[in-house]
């Protein structure tokens, strides 16, 4: 089988915890002109960040989020999660007062920062050590491809070079990654890109299901018929030769992906999230029976 997030968080923490899903009020240089104004092609209206807490105030989305997870948290613990968009995208001034104020009540033991890697000035990877001194401290990275031709086609907006370089800087700076990956994109190659993020350092992977929104750059492709969604057969087993390929200390945070099921448009299995989970995990554990 493979290192799931529970077991790691439950040998890290002593307990299980939750992730608050945060909005920091960020967008990305992906869509506000600086590299494109279309963003990444599957990428929503909410960056991402469909299941996370609005408002300005973060202490008061850290409550509501808290709310949501209450009856299944015995535990009392937390992660904060900076979700939606490009979480260092802004000044160290505004990420300090962010991050610091996201830490600062007791649960939460934990800090996880979405972003992009071409997002991550020296300068702000000093922040994060610094927050990681206090709470440990994640970067989830959104690699998707390693493929170039890929990434172009997806409007990612950077060379695949610019992840393995900012993975370095993270670890050096003794900061945790994850990294997340899309299995099911045309003409993508999944397993080598999970070998990639494996040699580049990655400590954990998030694998997502490509899955079809409403008034998304990608809903067009799959109008066109330029895309084919998988079937939940394919998927499992696709997610079963990524996972192979793991290391047994690399953590794997999460199986598939899901959209919001107002926005969903394909493929509509997906929408069933605990069905689809019973089946991706009876398949990964007959594969390895």
């Amino acid at each position: 089988m493979y290192r799931t997030a529970n077991e790691y968080y439950q040998a890290k923490y002593g307990c299980k915890v939750y992730k608050l899903s945060l909005d920091g009020g960020f967008t990305c240089p992906n869509r506000d002109g600086t590299i494109s104004t279309g963003g990444c092609i599957f990428c929503s209206a909410l960056g991402g960040g469909e299941f996370a807490e609005r408002g300005t105030d973060i202490r008061q989305q850290l409550e509501l989020a808290k709310k949501r997870v209450a009856s299944k948290n015995k535990s009392g613990r937390y992660i904060a999660f900076f979700q939606s968009f490009t979480n260092t995208y802004a000044p160290n001034d505004r990420l300090r007062t962010l991050f610091y104020e996201a830490i600062a009540p007791e649960e939460i033991v934990g800090l996880n920062i979405a972003t992009r890697p071409d997002c991550l000035p020296d300068s702000t990877i000093e922040l994060l050590k610094e927050l990681n001194g206090i709470k440990p401290v994640t970067v989830e990275l959104g690699l998707q491809t390693s493929d170039d031709a890929v990434a172009v086609y997806i409007n990612r907006g950077y060379k695949t070079e610019v992840y393995k370089d900012a993975v370095l800087r993270l670890k050096r700076a003794g900061l945790e990654v994850i990294t997340h990956i899309i299995i099911g994109l045309p003409s993508d190659d999944a397993v080598m890109t999970t070998k990639y993020a494996v040699d580049s350092g990655t400590d954990g992977v998030k694998f997502h299901l490509l899955h079809i929104l409403k008034n998304t750059r990608l809903a067009k492709e799959y109008e066109n018929g330029k895309v084919k969604p998988l079937t939940l057969e394919e998927y499992a087993a696709k997610l079963k030769a990524c996972i192979s390929v793991l290391p047994q200390d690399i953590v794997v945070h999460r199986i598939t992906g899901d959209g919001a099921k107002k926005d969903l448009i394909a493929p509509l299995w997906s929408a069933d999230k605990k069905r689809t989970l019973n089946f991706l995990n009876l398949y990964l554990k007959c594969a390895t029976d």
